[in-house]
């Protein structure tokens, strides 16, 4: 009897998510494999209109890793991978179909997922009920908890959680109620991808006096943080601020999605200013701009690609418009959160004396983020509630009570919040009317 063969399916949205797959791959971090495969996603509002990765500029060079490149959106067309997940009547019959359409036979399936809590991984998961899970984190939220319950049959079977390294010594929360084991990137194999995308570096060595200012978008209004006369200001604020600090050249990578007429707007301040604006238009990752242009300054609100550039590229980096994000991001349980947290407390601001944050010191930070993971998410993961007693009792608690809300402290009985009457019927009355409040809202 012959073993069985053994597929490893990578399924990937972004550029930067396939990145750090090559990245994961190239480091050793998945075992052998008889074959590989690469699926892609498309998860743009209207993805007919929108290229996929597999067509963006540089992705050639990453396809040697995977035997071959498959589309999800093909698989489920006409409908959106955001939006479909399997009814459950429908699960035999559409696992059989997705064996048999993807050729794997009796084979021994390895899955990477990212985004395991929502659409398409969700579905893709349930497709592939007996395949174990890596679940891959490209980003800031790996450090945030999972921000939905997943069904134990699918949440037990994942069994590490790869991360990039973004901030040496934080541990990542996500997936941990499900003892995921955290298992970092090597900086290095992801650079080097990076340069694979990018060519050489013009020069090596720190950023170059010289350089721009680069200014990264993020189109925080399509995410309803933020409208777009707000972000339009929040762009102005870091051409004014790199101004202020001395740069006559800047960059500005807008979102792929955001309006030009923002682009335009920056250019006439920065000439009114007495600086030049450049706008870097091609779909490339901010990562490639780092080799290629070697800023000065890399400014952005919560951006990732801030952390890639402080802790990957030895870039300054500064932040802006994370305070007022902050106080009015809702509900609690945000994911954008915690990457809200991570930037506030680690980059210093761009306007202003850089504050002395919690991210000094790393058992400071590990708390900070643990308070706030358990004050978004108290019953996905209580174990975290001694972190936030004790980050919260601590001398750092008044420095960091921009980060939680007065109410959340109060509803979760934490350091902080308001005392609670301990007689039943008055709580009993508190609870009335705050559910009448509550409706009142809608």
């Amino acid at each position: 009897m012959s073993p069985r063969r053994t597929t490893q399916v990578f399924c990937a949205s972004t550029l930067y998510g396939a990145v750090t797959l090559a990245a994961a791959i190239d480091s050793g971090c998945f075992g052998a494999a008889d074959r590989r495969v690469l699926l892609v996603t498309n998860n743009a509002p209207v993805p007919e209109t929108t290229p996929a990765l597999d067509e963006a500029e540089g992705f050639t060079r990453l396809r040697g890793r995977f035997d071959s490149v498959l589309s999800w959106n093909e698989v489920i067309s006409p409908l959106h991978p955001g939006g479909w997940t399997p009814r459950a009547s429908d699960l035999p019959l559409l696992q059989r179909h997705l064996r048999t359409l993807w050729e794997l036979g009796d084979d021994r399936v390895e899955l990477a997922l990212e985004s395991i809590q929502v659409t398409p991984a969700l579905a893709i998961a349930q497709l592939l009920p007996e395949a174990s899970i890596t679940v891959y984190a490209d980003g800031l939220m790996s450090y945030g908890p999972t921000r939905n319950k997943i069904d134990p049959l699918i949440g037990g079977r994942v069994s590490r959680l790869l991360h990039l390294d973004l901030v040496p010594g934080l541990a990542p929360l996500l997936l941990g109620e499900f003892g995921a084991v955290p298992e970092a990137v090597p900086v290095e194999a992801f650079t080097k991808c990076v340069e694979e995308l990018a060519g050489p570096a013009p020069a090596e060595g720190p950023a170059s006096q010289d350089g721009p200012a680069l200014l990264l978008g993020q189109y925080l209004a399509a995410l309803n943080l933020l409208t777009a006369a707000e972000e339009e200001e929040l762009h102005l604020r870091m051409v004014r601020g790199a101004v202020a600090r001395g740069h006559r050249r800047l960059v500005f990578k807008p979102h792929p999605t955001a309006p030009d007429a923002w682009s335009r707007s920056l250019v006439r301040a920065a000439e009114e200013l007495g600086a030049e604006l450049t706008i870097e238009d091609r779909p490339v990752l901010a990562e490639v701009l780092y080799r290629e242009l070697r800023p000065a300054l890399v400014v952005g609100c919560f951006s990732t690609a801030l952390l890639t550039a402080r802790t990957f590229y030895g870039l300054p980096v500064a932040r802006v418009g994370t305070r007022p994000l902050l106080e009015r991001l809702t509900p609690f349980q945000n994911s954008n959160r915690i990457p809200l947290t991570v930037v506030d407390a680690v980059v210093p601001p761009l306007d202003g004396p850089a504050d002395d944050g919690p991210g000094t010191g790393t058992e400071e930070l590990n708390d900070l983020v643990a308070a706030v993971g358990f004050a978004m998410q108290p019953k996905i993961r209580p174990d975290l509630r001694t972190a936030a007693v004790r980050h919260l009792s601590g001398p750092l608690a008044e420095r960091t009570r921009r980060h939680f809300t007065r109410r959340r402290l109060t509803v979760l009985g934490l350091p902080g919040g308001l005392p609670l009457p301990r007689h039943p019927g008055v709580r009993r009355l508190a609870r009335r009317a705050l559910r009448l409040r509550r409706a009142l809202k809608r």
